[in-house]
């Protein structure tokens, strides 16, 4: 068995505390805003990999009184969102556990499929999009947003946080995925048989005290203690030594008056 067969259903992140730290900042204002025209109440809605269910719940706000489904890989990955949906009380998100390479849902299910940083995790994002396609509704519309790795950009230059970004591209490719998908989503959607793609880019760009605090931070702390962490230790490509010098590199990053960081992404609207 190779590697990447191995590994082709990890999330090279996972689900520690400093990444979900991250993701709870997560809206549908700052992360889905280039899908929310094409939204109106009554919708039904397919979120594929909620996540921490933040982006969910402000979707399922929009689009009340219909229904959105909050999908992730297992029921223990679900809880995260659960938490999120019981917390806010939001009453019209029903939750499945599943796979994006294969669906279990009817042709022509959803009126919107959306996924936010998933198609970068996803051994066969091709198959994926097919899918996602296949259960989204004649006239609906299926959104994909992803990073692109490779393409953020960030000052001041710092060897040990070129370091932590090669590391990372390693890691999840060595997991199946391709942490520079942003790059590549219009070509997938081709590959899939889609041609009414829209596409667009945006970024985050942190660059005041309190972003960058708070960006530098959960890496800082994601690099020492998270699912990562270990992979990279358990692989033998990095030392807890290394580990430590990237994590003091972020945080020295984010105390920095001069510090900037602008993310790049990749946006493409589906119509179906």
């Amino acid at each position: 068995m190779t590697q990447e067969t191995s590994r082709e259903h990890v999330y090279t992140l996972g689900h520690d505390e400093p990444v979900l730290r991250s993701h709870r900042s997560r809206t549908a204002q700052n992360s889905a805003f280039y899908l929310l025209p094409q939204l109106r109440p009554g919708m039904s809605l397919l979120d594929v990999g909620c996540g921490a269910g933040t982006i969910t719940v402000d979707l399922a706000n929009i689009v009340a009184p219909g229904i959105v489904t909050a999908m992730e890989t297992t029921e223990a990955e679900l809880a995260f969102a659960r938490a999120e949906v019981a917390a806010r009380k939001c009453p019209n998100v029903v939750f499945a556990a599943g796979d994006v390479h294969d669906l279990e849902f009817a042709d022509n299910y959803f009126d919107v499929v959306h996924a936010h940083q998933v198609l970068q995790h996803v051994h066969d994002p091709v198959r994926a999009l097919r899918e996602m396609v296949r259960v989204c509704k004649p006239g609906g519309t299926v959104a994909i947003r992803d990073t692109d790795y490779s393409a953020w950009a960030w000052f001041p230059a710092d060897a040990h946080l070129d370091q932590w970004r090669d590391l990372y591209v390693s890691a999840a490719r060595s997991n199946g995925g391709e942490p520079d998908a942003g790059r590549r989503l219009l070509a997938w959607a081709h590959a899939a048989g889609c041609r009414n793609v829209t596409t667009t880019t945006s970024t985050w760009c942190y660059a005041d005290p309190d972003s960058r605090r708070a960006w530098g931070d959960a890496w800082a702390d994601r690099i020492v203690n998270s699912r990562i962490a270990t992979q990279l230790l358990n692989d033998g490509v990095a030392t807890p030594s290394d580990l430590q010098r990237i994590s003091a590199a972020w945080r020295g990053w984010a105390e920095h008056d001069d510090g900037w960081i602008s993310i790049l992404h990749t946006e493409i609207l589906i119509s179906v």
